[in-house]
């Protein structure tokens, strides 16, 4: 089970290109960021992972099925999609009939239901709040409510776009739970973000784009130990990474586990 992206382009009404020439395979269970400045490209391929576009060049399957004559709708089912704004996606007058909305739409049983919804609830934490306005909640908050509506579905891939605005420490530690809540269920998250210390902290591969186009996909240290790629990609190389590299420690560094154990 993947997504894949073979060759995959879209261009806009108006004759601009937003990507060109996108070859990716996300995995069943994978963490995969995708970086870089904005106008890179990123939002719209992840947009067509999920069929909310369609590409207007080569191909998109999820699960071996292109996405091209399938409804978004369709799509989405297997491929979440949580925005950066929670109110792009929030409607309903309580958290609980929030997440309710999907399997009530589906027609799915009483049983089914309840037991979706326990998860979608345990997994982002918000049980104290199910009878509150979502409106009425800190933007935090609902973040996760936002979250809990896309995992009541029985979506295998998850897209998170920029999961850490406004988040604590505390959500941020319950963000982090619940990707490898995920990732031990094998469901594939992929996140389009500007928060580097996200990246190295809960991600092992990394896509850096530029001008529509894949830079680079690989470890951390393909991305942020690579001044070229750092360059053409307009990100800044990690200061972990750069004491690193002035100490002479090493040229390949990312995190601070990587330099301690380095030292003697």
């Amino acid at each position: 089970m993947a997504i894949e992206l073979r060759d995959a382009g879209f261009v806009y009404p108006d004759g601009s290109t937003a990507i060109q020439r996108i070859d990716l395979t996300i995995e069943s269970g994978e963490r995969v960021a995708i970086v870089g400045q904005n106008g890179a490209g990123k939002t719209t391929t992840v947009k067509l992972m999920n069929g909310l576009l369609k590409p207007t060049s080569g191909v998109v399957l999820v699960d071996g099925v292109p996405t091209e004559g399938r409804t978004t709708a369709r799509v989405s089912r297997q491929v979440g999609y949580v925005f950066q704004n929670p109110d792009d996606q929030l409607f309903a007058a309580d958290v609980r009939s929030e997440i309710e909305y999907l399997p009530k739409y589906l027609k799915w049983s009483k049983e089914k239901t309840a037991e979706r919804v326990e998860r979608a609830v345990r997994l982002t934490g918000i049980a104290d709040h199910l009878e509150t306005n979502p409106k009425d909640l800190p933007t935090a908050i609902r973040k996760f409510v936002a979250i809990a509506a896309v995992l009541v579905s029985e979506c295998d891939y998850v897209i998170l776009d920029e999961p850490t605005a406004g988040l604590d420490m505390r959500g941020l530690a319950l963000l982090h739970g619940l990707l490898d809540s995920l990732q031990a269920e094998g469901i594939a998250v992929v996140t389009i973000t500007h928060d580097m210390r996200f990246v190295i902290d809960a991600f092992t591969r990394v896509i850096a784009m530029a001008q529509g186009s894949v830079v680079v996909d690989g470890p951390l240290s393909s991305v942020f130990c690579d001044d070229g790629v750092l360059e053409r990609s307009r990100l800044k190389r990690l200061d972990v990474a750069q004491i690193a590299r002035d100490l002479g420690l090493s040229s390949t560094a990312v995190t601070l586990e990587d330099v301690e154990v380095l030292i003697p």
